[in-house]
């Protein structure tokens, strides 16, 4: 696996191959990262990977400083995984100048949930994502499901922009227990652990309600909400919504249940496809 710190060694890495295929990631990587690797890896002739924490995308309060960085684990877990080049730019290599021009994309999409709750935080996630395609320029690009208003956000940024990407969902890798697995999982204790399974056991069940044909979608969000609070957790959201744009739900839509709730310290987040 060749390693590449600046955009000038990654276009040189990459002369000669025509296809690449690409897997951003913040590091510290866990199973579902090494997934998305090998899936890129028949779409194009290279698979690159990228390690990069990114600033803009966590507010002043949140775990920017202390998110884990473990790059030695990180690349020997690529290498294993059959990645071909990681691009691993410092914050000085990837923002040499302030970050003036950003991403702003439709608060209708990126002012809800996720949104809503970190603001500013899509316009951090498109900004790097745009800027890592400008170096990589993959062909095809690799997001897990588990982010799933990250994912639907990069589908409509690269539409919007006639980025000549293909944006592949990854399904989200799950633990025995079925938690989502997710970098921060590393900040729970024994305990939180053994209880952080609730959270998608409560969007399994808010799942089950819609399938058996359930039509009080607040009163099923407010005995979902009610049920982990009253287990010691707090919940930012439990919601149904329309798979195609995270609005609210109507007949005969295929939907999703999402959730993000913090368990102690530390904030987790889950979904299930209904």
């Amino acid at each position: 696996m060749l390693i590449a710190h600046t955009i000038a060694e990654l276009r040189h890495h990459l002369a000669g191959f025509s296809d690449h295929s690409f897997v951003p990631t913040m590091g510290n990587l866990h199973e579902g990262h090494l997934a998305l690797v090998r899936q890129a890896k028949p779409l194009a002739d290279v698979t690159v990977a990228s390690i990069f924490v990114n600033r803009l995308q966590f507010l002043p309060h949140e775990d920017f400083d202390t998110y884990p960085r473990t790059w030695d684990s990180d690349c020997a877990k690529l290498q294993a995984a059959g990645c071909d080049i990681l691009f691993a730019p410092s914050e000085q290599d990837l923002y040499p100048e302030p970050q003036t021009f950003k991403v702003q994309p439709p608060p209708e999409l990126a002012d809800i949930l996720e949104g809503h709750f970190r603001p500013g935080f899509f316009v951090g996630v498109c900004t790097v994502v745009m800027k890592l395609f400008a170096c990589v320029q993959p062909a095809a690009a690799v997001f897990g499901k588990k982010d799933y208003q990250q994912l639907m956000m990069i589908r409509r940024m690269v539409q919007q922009f006639a980025l000549p990407i293909e944006i592949v969902a990854g399904e989200t890798c799950r633990a025995d227990d079925g938690l989502a697995l997710s970098s921060r999982n590393g900040y729970l204790s024994p305990a939180e652990r053994l209880e952080a399974v609730q959270l998608s056991k409560a969007l399994q069940g808010m799942a089950a309600a819609v399938r058996a044909g359930e039509t009080d979608i607040a009163k099923l969000e407010t005995q979902a909400m009610a049920a982990l609070s009253a287990r010691g957790w707090k919940p930012d959201y439990l919601t149904v919504r329309r798979q195609s744009d995270l609005q609210t739900p109507t007949l005969g839509a295929p939907l999703v249940v999402l959730g993000a709730a913090k368990l102690g310290s530390t904030r987790l987040i889950d979904n299930l496809e209904v």
